[in-house]
């Protein structure tokens, strides 16, 4: 039987096939555009190719197209009978994954692994910030995802996708002088790996070396296509490395050309994170409003979560209410929020309505307010989900109330709490 890239048997007898299917993966798992593209090739070829069903259903879920996605799910579950059983599986474990039943889905994902370890499909899902871990709203989650990739890992070896999955992994639970070998050595193998070029930004931003992470940044964009899985991501990262650079204007001009709503080609969620952090730590780093700007995001933002359903987007949804003088949406927001929190059913609990309280009051200029709220929260932020580097956005507004409310000695406090982390924190004193 033919084999993929890792080793593990494909039920078809055309090689073309299975090479676009490999084909597909490695796009997949490298945030490269044109993995659906190549999944749909493996089909044309083998319209019976079950694993090419199930992964062009998660290309597509990645690009949040999810009728399309379901559609794909549906036909990969249609064509399992007969196939191997690790065949049969994967397209069980990803299909869990593509209906969003992750209280299902992770435990087949774990049981799919301890057969086959090699399942990096299958994995995927559960590795970096924004995966089935990752958005669970456990406190332990960072600890949770290396317990699992570093059972794993010598089943990998040398592998260029996976050194890049366990390192950033690696940085967010350990620090990036943890992390960073792992993810240079990815890079190394697989220049071309957005994942790695991502986690290795990470490194740089969590080290302080704005220089080189924007040096980095700038050289690693520009071949990578803007409609492809990072795209607005990476100019985000950019745009903070400038900001940390004293460079608040090419932060603006990349904020302009590749990260507000009406220009990522990015899906909506990452778009709506990206655009109204880099505006709320503009405006921190002392950036004049734009209220324009705010009322496009808070449009969007209305436009594509009008409720409210994962934590990480609710929390940037509040943001851009706030700033924007949205209140109805706001309020709404934060009413759903803690009626779904009071009935126990809010995975990441009352951070996330705290931390959206605490937003409308920094805009406001109610520093004491924001520290009440904030401040005995500090710990939790990570239950909302994202990387140490996003959730910066909920530290430094905190750091900016102190600063702002005169309150320097619990400010240096905060920032000697983040250990051996030494992102810069361009935060303006003024109102």
């Amino acid at each position: 039987m033919l084999q993929d890239r890792y080793g593990l048997p494909v039920s078809t007898t055309s090689t073309a096939a299975l090479e676009a299917y490999v084909e597909g993966v490695d796009r997949f798992l490298s945030a490269n555009a044109g993995a659906d593209l190549s999944f749909e090739r493996a089909i044309a070829l083998d319209p019976g190719l079950a694993v090419a069903h199930i992964g062009r259903a998660r290309s597509l879920q990645l690009q949040a197209r999810m009728p399309e996605a379901r559609d794909a799910a549906k036909r990969a579950r249609s064509l399992v009978n007969g196939l191997t059983r690790r065949e049969q599986d994967h397209v069980e474990a990803l299909g869990l994954a593509v209906d969003g039943d992750a209280a299902r889905a992770l435990p087949a994902i774990r049981a799919h692994l301890a057969d086959f370890p090699r399942d990096a499909m299958v994995l995927s899902p559960a590795t970096g910030v924004y995966g089935l871990i990752g958005f669970s709203g456990r406190q332990d989650r960072n600890e949770l995802l290396v317990e699992l990739l570093d059972g794993l890992a010598a089943a990998y070896g040398d592998d260029w996708w996976f050194l890049s999955a366990h390192g950033f992994a690696l940085t967010e639970a350990k620090g990036w002088k943890i992390g960073g070998p792992l993810i240079e050595r990815a890079l190394m193998l697989s220049p071309r790996n957005a994942h790695a070029a991502h986690a290795h930004a990470h490194v740089l931003y969590e080290g302080g070396d704005n220089k080189t992470g924007a040096t980095f940044v700038e050289g690693w964009l520009p071949s990578y296509p803007r409609a492809a899985q990072l795209h607005c991501h990476l100019s985000w990262h950019l745009a903070l490395f400038h900001l940390g650079l004293g460079r608040p204007e090419r932060a603006q001009e990349l904020y302009a050309s590749s990260i507000r709503p009406d220009v990522s080609l990015s899906p909506p969620m990452g778009t709506l994170c990206d655009s109204a952090s880099l505006l709320w730590r503009s405006e921190l780093a002392g950036e004049k409003r734009s209220v324009a700007d705010w009322q496009d995001v808070g449009a969007h933002a209305e436009r594509f979560f009008p409720r409210i359903g994962l934590a990480f987007a609710d929390a940037h949804c509040a943001l851009a209410f706030a700033v924007a003088g949205n209140v109805d949406a706001f309020e709404r927001c934060v009413a759903e929020m803690r009626r779904i929190d009071a009935e126990g059913r809010l995975a990441v609990g009352h951070v996330l309505p705290v931390v959206a309280e605490a937003f409308v009051a920094f805009a406001r200029g109610e520093w004491e307010s924001v520290i009440r709220l904030l401040a005995p929260e500090v710990e939790r932020f990570v239950r909302i989900g994202g990387s140490h580097a996003q959730r910066d956005l909920f530290e430094n507004t905190l750091l900016a109330a102190y600063m702002r409310a005169g309150r320097s000695a619990d400010a240096t406090a905060l920032l000697e709490r983040r250990l051996d982390r030494q992102p810069s924190v361009p935060i303006a004193r003024g109102v």
